[in-house]
């Protein structure tokens, strides 16, 4: 990760939000905007290869920057940094395409942590959005028959997926070589139209491939 854009209108906030985004990704280079209309700006300006948006900004909603990314922009990787934490700012996010939602009150160390993570496959999402989530899957029933384009295997793979599970722990689980899940990963997001782990994670909602534990 070489290039990062904050939009965060608390001049503070970005200052430590950049100070979080240099110890995970040393020698990373940084911009800053305060204003959805400002971020627009500097994004049709040149390309980055993180996006850390505040939702609640001065003008707007950042969920709009993470729309004219998904347009513009695929191969930006999108974290929401909010202190929401409630289903509507939530998932709107995610169906929008942001790839990972990190509340601002975690401490520091956690932060840095779950930041590094994008580097490892993994999905930067706080523990209680990771509950929050999980409260959502455990609700969801499975749709009717027909309405899953999915195989088998692909179901526990993206039923792995969902739940946090690396790319080397789904192929422990399931037997098989890491570069057979990056295969089935690659097809189980075709299918399902999605371009990450979060909205994958969405999907598996929808599909019912998430159950209800005992």
């Amino acid at each position: 990760m070489k290039t990062a854009i904050i939009v965060e209108d608390h001049g503070d906030t970005r200052e430590w939000l950049a100070a979080l985004l240099g110890d995970a990704f040393p020698g990373i280079e940084v911009a800053v905007e305060s204003t959805v209309a400002g971020g627009l700006q500097a994004l049709s300006e040149r390309a980055f290869g993180l996006a850390l948006l505040d939702i609640s900004l001065p003008d707007g909603n950042g969920v709009t920057l993470v729309e004219w990314l998904r347009r513009h922009a695929p191969d930006t990787y999108i974290v929401m940094a909010t202190i929401f934490d409630d289903d509507d700012h939530l998932f709107t996010a995610l169906r929008a395409g942001a790839h990972g939602y990190l509340l601002k009150d975690q401490p520091r160390e956690r932060l840095i942590e779950q930041l590094g993570g994008i580097l490892r496959g993994e999905p930067p999402l706080s523990p209680s959005i990771a509950r929050r989530m999980m409260r959502h899957f455990r609700q969801t029933t499975k749709p009717e028959t027909g309405e899953d384009p999915l195989t088998e295997r692909e179901r526990e793979v993206l039923g792995l997926l969902a739940r946090g599970f690396t790319r080397t722990d789904i192929a422990t689980a399931l037997g098989i070589a890491a570069n057979t899940v990056a295969t089935y990963t690659k097809s189980i997001y075709r299918k399902l139209g999605v371009s990450g782990r979060a909205e994958a994670a969405l999907e598996a909602v929808r599909l019912g491939v998430v159950k209800q534990n005992g």
